[in-house]
């Protein structure tokens, strides 16, 4: 039988593909009957590669398997380089013998990874890629901080509603710098960007969702409001004690009868000698109960649609001012919640945030970023939903084996793990933008309308993972559903957050 050099390279790649995947298998447990099927499998294919050719022709192939390993040694990439050999015979030059073992070769190597186990190594939840050392260094001080200070508290503040009474986790925050993380230096803040800001709610809401829904609020609506709106008196007076965690900051724009419509708000602000009287209700306002210093939107002109809006800076205290009724949630329990009650209260002129008439801008450009630094949240439950569910797989068996080693089990891990890393990509992404000056608001809608749906679908998946003990208060996956579920809700809804990514692409067309 005539030799070609096409023929040697065929069959040195054959057999160095063969040779490589037995020894794969065969350095791995190879017990279970999958396993066994797949190594009996191949080694029927080596004998009828090998029964296609007289002696000859092999001795004359080796010289090919030579060249093949002497690269892939080089390189250090023979596994690479015989893939894409497999790849490439099976698909133009050989018959569908190869073809088989082309699918073996590929899909058997890459899911299972019994493929040369030295050249596939289980690597870490890979941040790298998104942050500098830096970046880096803050995620893990911050992360250490939360998981020592929030998480032991989590449980016992969803049980009962409310922050630790022997903690005060607002001061401990302030400590660490972490309320004012956007606002300048001469005021106590850190003055760096959203995407910091988003490392930081990510790590405390993996801590707890709850706390990192009201360190956001605090942090992003209320004092990220100020630092961009306030005069130099108004930062002077409010942002010191808000950054330092001696005083609790909210943002109230919902009202009863006016959520994503916000633009219908009824709260009225009527000008009078040295300020304003406000009347009327807010609705859904994190902090509420708790807040010394809120930042709300109410109507100065009533006929003149969104021209009219403009935004207050409120104090506790302020005659005529009230919280109602705490609200008893679903999720984010502990994170306050409450309605504002407005009967004749007086609010100096000087408390005036931005322009009378201008609230509009206020509360839109503030929305943008509110998504954004918020879409952080669900990052932060998702990541606490692999925390939970990893361990327990490993651990728990069924069958004789670890619930980790099913298909179904890892399929469904890797879909919480890619929903994660994908959304991750895409919030910091557009942290980076925002912190460059390109503000895209169906970006920053689509921050959030992507990280929030995939987290209740994550937090689905882990109550799925661990079955019976997934559905008890024992385990905390019950709660990292209701929590994450708020996200679909909160700063505009998914619908809403639709209709702008919508409306924005249609306007660019």
């Amino acid at each position: 039988m005539a030799c070609s050099l096409q023929d040697c390279a065929i069959t040195s790649s054959v057999g160095l593909m063969l040779s490589t995947l037995l020894l794969g298998v065969q350095d791995t447990r190879t017990t279970r009957s999958e396993d066994a099927s797949f190594l009996l499998t191949l080694k029927r294919m080596q004998k009828e590669v090998y029964e296609r050719f007289d002696s000859r022709w092999i001795k004359a192939s080796f010289l090919g398997l030579f060249l093949v390993l002497g690269v892939g040694t080089v390189q250090d990439d023979d596994y690479h380089l015989s893939l894409f050999l497999c790849h490439t015979l099976s698909l133009v030059l050989f018959p569908p013998v190869v073809r088989n073992m082309h699918r073996l070769f590929s899909a058997r190597s890459l899911l299972s990874g019994i493929f040369v186990k030295n050249k596939l190594q289980r690597a870490p939840f890979s941040t790298s890629l998104l942050f500098d050392d830096t970046q880096l260094q803050f995620k893990e001080s911050v992360a250490q901080f939360a998981q020592e200070n929030i998480s032991p508290h989590a449980s016992k503040i969803d049980q009962t509603n409310s922050f630790p009474k022997d903690v005060n986790l607002w001061k401990a925050m302030g400590d660490f710098n972490l309320h004012g993380i956007t606002a300048p230096e001469e005021y106590g803040g850190l003055g760096l960007g959203y995407l910091y800001h988003c490392i930081a709610l990510e790590e405390i809401s993996r801590a707890s969702g709850s706390v990192g829904l009201s360190y956001g609020a605090h942090s992003n609506l209320c004092i990220n409001q100020l630092v961009r709106n306030g005069n130099p008196a108004q930062k002077e007076k409010y942002l010191p004690k808000l950054i330092s965690g001696e005083h609790v900051g909210a943002l109230a724009m919902s009202e009863p009868n006016s959520g994503s419509d916000v633009v219908s708000m009824k709260c009225k602000a009527d000008r009078v000698d040295g300020g304003y009287v406000i009347n009327g209700n807010k609705m859904w306002c994190t902090n509420g109960p708790v807040a010394q210093t809120l930042v709300v939107y109410a109507k100065t002109d009533m006929a003149a649609g969104s021209k009219g809006i403009t935004a207050f800076i409120i104090e506790k205290g302020m005659p005529g001012f009230s919280t109602a009724q705490k609200l008893d949630k679903l999720g984010m329990r502990g994170s306050d919640t409450c309605e504002l009650v407005f009967e004749n209260c007086f609010v100096p002129k000087e408390n005036v945030l931005g322009q009378e008439g201008k609230g509009v801008y206020v509360m839109m450009s503030g929305l943008d970023l509110e998504r954004l630094v918020l879409a952080a949240g669900p990052l932060g439950i998702m990541q606490a939903c692999l925390d939970v569910v990893l361990p327990y797989v490993r651990q728990r068996e069924q069958f004789g084996r670890p619930l980790g080693e099913f298909q179904f089990i890892q399929g469904k891990i890797a879909d919480m793990y890619t929903s994660l890393q994908s959304s991750r990509s895409y919030v910091y992404s557009v942290a980076r933008n925002c912190d460059s000056g390109r503000v895209d608001p169906k970006d920053c809608a689509g921050v959030i309308l992507t990280a929030a749906e995939r987290a209740t679908q994550v937090a689905l998946q882990a109550i799925q993972c661990l079955g019976g003990n997934g559905y008890v208060n024992e385990y905390i996956t019950g709660r990292l559903l209701r929590d994450a579920k708020l996200y679909e809700i909160g700063a505009g809804t998914s619908e809403i957050r639709r209709i702008i990514i919508g409306r924005e692409l249609f306007k660019e067309q």
